[in-house]
């Protein structure tokens, strides 16, 4: 795959460090405003893949809204209202967190991470930032009446109908088959196909796209955290359903149907944020300066910073 250049870090006045990457932005048209390095290659969504997971249930029967559908969206910082989430989905379902294969795993979120080890708690399941995720693919489970004890099998209902609709949604064929951080069935497709599926969620004026739609926005903080840069994104842009992915990927869709996705080749979170707001911008979109770069520190204070790349503000 060959990446372009797509993010610059600065210490002051001196070029420190570069991160490659590829990057698309469609219109509402699907018509491509922006196509930085390969971004009809396949690559692993990651975890941009869940509210197209999400959508899979939700046409399956899962019967969530409001701020438990944006949980099962999520990568969760691991806060105490997001593991009381995980929960009550599971409560209302029959389960209880024995019944979760997510990789046991401690909160990744700074404070969160700080707590859970101050109350002396170990790693489990329903730590892990998926695992909202998993409650919900378990409900889905036991709502159509299928085996709960092998739901993470590429061959199990739920796995199928996770791929039928995640390349119904990209509008192609997936392009390599995996397994994702937290044990789950991983399908590759392009950063093109990504960014369309987004643009199909937010876009959305009825059904269950829209009941996504919805309920990342309004909640984002349950689809991030208090302080992600996604759940901030989602804030400052209205009808905006974004979700970071592990290894540099970032995704959103906007409700006037465009969208954009990008891969930093590094795998690096901090520059895909910055890359994103550089495409939105290209769209025109009013995206939050907060996230149009990232600090780069001294001593504790900023001295530089991450920017986007010439390539993406020309």
């Amino acid at each position: 795959m060959a990446h372009e250049l797509v993010a610059e870090v600065w210490r002051g006045a001196f070029l420190e460090s570069v991160h490659h990457g590829s990057v698309i932005a469609l219109d509402r048209t699907g018509r491509e405003v922006l196509a930085v390095g390969r971004p009809h290659d396949t690559t692993y969504p990651r975890s941009s893949n869940k509210p197209v997971q999400a959508l899979a249930m939700l046409r399956h029967g899962l019967d969530l809204d409001g701020e438990l559908l944006a949980l099962a969206c999520a990568s969760h910082s691991g806060e105490d209202f997001h593991v009381d989430g995980v929960h009550r989905i599971l409560r209302a379902h029959g389960l209880d967190e024995t019944a979760l294969q997510c990789t046991p795993d401690l909160p990744i979120g700074e404070d969160a991470l700080r707590a859970h080890l101050r109350a002396g708690r170990a790693k489990a399941p329903q730590y892990m930032n998926c695992s909202g995720k998993h409650a919900a693919m378990l409900a889905t489970c036991v709502v159509n009446g299928w085996s709960t004890h092998d739901y993470l099998d590429p061959g199990h209902p739920l796995q199928r109908a996770v791929r039928e609709t995640l390349e119904e949604l990209a509008g192609e064929r997936i392009g390599a088959e995996g397994v994702d951080g937290c044990g789950a069935p991983l399908f590759g497709i392009s950063l093109a196909g990504l960014a369309r599926a987004f643009g199909t969620l937010a876009g959305a004026a009825d059904g269950p796209e829209r009941r996504i739609a919805e309920a990342m926005n309004r909640h984002p903080e349950w689809v991030g955290g208090t302080d992600r840069d996604v759940t901030k994104l989602m804030r400052a842009i209205p009808g905006a359903v974004a979700k970071d992915g592990a290894e540099g990927v970032y995704a959103i869709g906007l409700p006037t149907g465009e969208a954009v996705a990008c891969k930093i080749a590094d795998g690096s979170s901090r520059a895909r944020a910055v890359v994103v707001v550089a495409a939105l911008r290209k769209l025109g979109v009013d995206a939050p300066d907060e996230l149009a770069t990232v600090p780069v520190l001294g001593h504790g204070r900023p001295v530089g910073a991450v920017r986007p790349s010439p390539a993406l503000v020309s």
